[in-house]
């Protein structure tokens, strides 16, 4: 044991942690500095609870820790840690489940056996992805395509396609909200920031402690979804207006960029506590009364297995 590291950081003091989640189908995942970990309530009622290293142990490569190239990189292996726990957290609560399948449901079990829900995810989350790029990429810009003869500055032009992005992202999120399933993730995703709250404050990770605490969190990733599109007005006002199909080309090369600076913002926001953080936060905060809710005492308590399985031995390696 190393003792004398465990209270490098006291109890009751606060900071600024570098732990971050995602909520899953009935659980959360946390990830720390050196490993992470996801935790679902099985259909029994039990807290299935597993863990894994991060990078397989080793230091992170040059790419992921160089401010400004790192975004992308990480958002990477952020997107495909998050695909392959929401993953797993589907067939866990697919193993004990008693809930009828449609019929176009038991024909692909048939068809497909073990491979069913693995296809059936995947075949979404393609869907997802064709969807955000229609939407996100297509629709802003043959708008402003439409409106460029009437309209006679770039810059114009751009902010109004980011104004539609950014319109049609909330309307997409609200729409969600109201879904009963989603409901149930947003209020994981609300244990998930209100437990890393505690866990900052220097609470003792119990769920009366959880509950005090917000269920918004300045490096959540709604906040940096927002601050994405907002950076990409900026951007994409350099990219011509002559073609869309070579505007959206342009764009798709640009998103590196995009997402690089988008990522040191969210980091500063998430690092320092001071009005132009909090005015940074604000909109982001603001857009996570959509996406987050209260969470019961049965979902804190999956959000604290999680947590406790990716707090570091020595706490100060956790600090900012």
């Amino acid at each position: 044991m190393k003792g004398s590291k465990i209270m490098s950081i006291n109890k009751n003091e606060k900071f600024k942690s570098k732990i971050g989640g995602q909520a899953l189908i009935e659980g959360i995942m946390m990830r720390g500095i050196d490993k992470s970990a996801m935790a679902c309530r099985l259909a029994n009622g039990e807290i299935d609870v597993e863990e894994w290293s991060i990078n397989n142990g080793k230091k992170a490569p040059w790419y992921k820790k160089t401010p400004f190239v790192r975004g992308i990189f990480n958002l990477i292996d952020t997107l495909k840690e998050g695909y392959k726990c929401i993953n797993k957290s589907v067939d866990k609560q697919m193993q004990d489940s008693e809930e009828e399948l449609s019929k176009f449901e038991k024909w692909l079990q048939d068809k497909l056996g073990e491979k069913f829900m693995p296809v059936l995810t995947t075949f979404a989350t393609v869907l997802g992805v064709v969807l955000a790029v229609v939407l996100f990429m297509f629709v802003p810009t043959f708008i402003g395509k439409l409106l460029n003869p009437f309209i006679n500055n770039s810059f114009v032009l751009t902010l109004i396609e980011g104004i539609i992005k950014i319109a049609v992202f909330i309307m997409y999120l609200w729409l969600t909200s109201m879904m009963k399933d989603i409901k149930t993730t947003y209020q994981y995703h609300g244990a998930e920031h209100k437990t890393i709250a505690c866990y900052e404050a220097g609470d003792d990770l119990t769920v009366e402690n959880i509950k005090k605490h917000s269920r918004f969190h300045p490096r959540c990733g709604t906040s940096f979804l927002l601050i994405v599109l907002i950076v990409s007005i900026l951007v994409f006002s350099i990219v011509t207006w002559s073609s869309p199909v070579i505007r959206i080309l342009l764009k798709f090369a640009l998103l590196p960029v995009v997402v690089g600076i988008a990522y040191e913002i969210i980091k500063l926001a998430g690092r320092y506590d001071n009005p132009l953080t909090r005015a940074v936060s604000a909109p982001g905060l603001l857009l996570q009364r959509l996406t987050t809710r209260e969470p019961d005492d049965s979902q804190i308590e999956v959000a604290i297995a999680a947590m406790n399985r990716v707090i570091p031995e020595n706490k100060e390696e956790d600090r900012w």
